[in-house]
């Protein structure tokens, strides 16, 4: 773990980033009809990797600068109600602070997306936000969960551990 501010920063980029890459994996290939195919997901092209590193080049900036502003910190305050890592397993910290975290992004971002995709590009009128929203968070709530739990926190955790081998 980061135990400096330099350090800090880097996390952040790596973990903003990982999270904003897969959601954006997970976005196009849903915008792209993939879901709906049969064979669901497993019939992805390499298009949908690279359209979406275009897209996560933008959106991992909002996620990194959201998750600073208020969604590391609101994470980190939800964890810390429910477990002391002095007294209660630190893995087990680390993951409730994982979810507390993924429960105040998901909706930021969803929030960012909504507005950006579909308000400013698409031209759906502000008054239907709302319920472009809260259709957004549906959709991508178990996605960044999981996402977030199994795939970016770890690879932001080993990555982090090889830029700074002395932190373990």
């Amino acid at each position: 773990m980061p135990r400096n501010k330099k350090q800090g920063i880097i996390f952040g980029i790596i973990m903003s980033y990982a999270m904003a890459y897969g959601m954006e994996i997970y976005n196009i290939a849903i915008k792209q009809g993939i879901n709906l195919t049969a064979g669901g997901f497993s019939n992805m092209t390499n298009l949908v990797f690279w359209d979406a590193l275009k897209e996560a080049a933008y959106m991992g900036l909002f996620v990194f600068i959201f998750s600073n502003l208020w969604g590391n910190r609101i994470g980190a305050a939800c964890a810390a109600r429910h477990c002391d890592p002095s007294k209660d397993n630190p893995y087990i910290c680390q993951l409730l602070r994982q979810a507390g975290t993924v429960a105040i992004m998901c909706p930021t971002m969803s929030l960012v997306a909504s507005i950006l995709f579909n308000i400013i590009l698409a031209g759906a009128p502000i008054y239907q936000l709302p319920a472009i929203w809260v259709g957004t968070f549906f959709k991508n709530f178990p996605m960044a969960f999981f996402w977030n739990m199994f795939a970016a926190a770890p690879f932001t955790h080993w990555i982090f551990g090889k830029l700074f081998p002395n932190n373990s």
